[in-house]
């Protein structure tokens, strides 16, 4: 069975906990460096990106995530994990990972009250048909580098795309029955698997960071929400 991190700073981890149990994998909460060993994948949930920053900082996790990814092991972010994931954001900017090439902005759709569902575009990879897709104060993903695939459109719009072992998704998969997503990011964990070997995958392409939190941004654009 596959052991799939979760990390429990703050945000919607149980629901994704749940949609984990669902397809067979075990769940396990990461609120420390020790956590991250012997996972096959880990998710960056959604919530206030704000507060997960300052758990990441809090709890030295920072070099411990980029590390996990560089070995490899398939990493996911939802909504403020996708924010996190990013090389830089903007709208309110908060500290990233730079593990994805692309700007991610913040609170794109506007504020709770704009939240919605749409269905995933016909032109979307295949397997993703009729996906339905929860978007609450989410963000939008620009300027993406060369080697991020995007496997997920709404309304013409990013949201969900893959750069190597990184998975980052904009709206809330947790959220509904549909356990596509998670089941991609197990069906990685899966692939990765016999190459964990504490180097970076073959073919995997990230931004290369330096020590602590990466604090690049733009000045908002203004026209957007309050900031997640």
């Amino acid at each position: 069975m596959a052991r799939i991190g979760v990390l429990s700073i703050q945000g919607d981890y149980e629901r994704h906990e749940q949609a984990l149990e669902r397809i067979g994998a075990f769940p396990v909460r990461v609120l420390r460096a020790a956590d991250l060993a012997g996972l096959d994948a880990l998710v960056l949930p959604g919530g206030e990106s704000t507060t997960i920053a300052k758990g990441l900082t809090r709890l030295s996790l920072w070099d411990p995530i980029r590390e996990f990814a560089a070995s490899g092991r398939p990493l996911m972010g939802t909504c403020a994990g996708a924010i996190l994931l990013a090389r830089e954001s903007e709208n309110h900017p908060v500290p990233t990972l730079a593990l994805l090439d692309a700007r991610a902005v913040r609170n794109a759709y506007g504020t709770q009250v704009d939240s919605f569902a749409a269905p995933a575009d016909p032109d979307s990879a295949p397997g993703f048909a009729g996906l339905r897709c929860v978007f609450i104060r989410a963000p939008v993903l620009t300027d993406l580098g060369s080697s991020v695939e995007t496997l997920v459109k709404v309304e013409g719009r990013p949201v969900l795309v893959r750069q190597g072992n990184v998975l980052a998704c904009t709206f809330h998969p947790e959220l509904t029955e549909d356990t596509r997503v998670h089941r991609l990011l197990l069906s990685t964990s899966r692939e990765e698997g016999s190459s964990w070997t504490g180097r970076s995958t073959s073919g995997t392409s990230t931004p290369t960071s330096s020590p602590g939190p990466s604090t690049t941004s733009r000045a908002p654009t203004g026209g957007f929400g309050r900031t997640a």
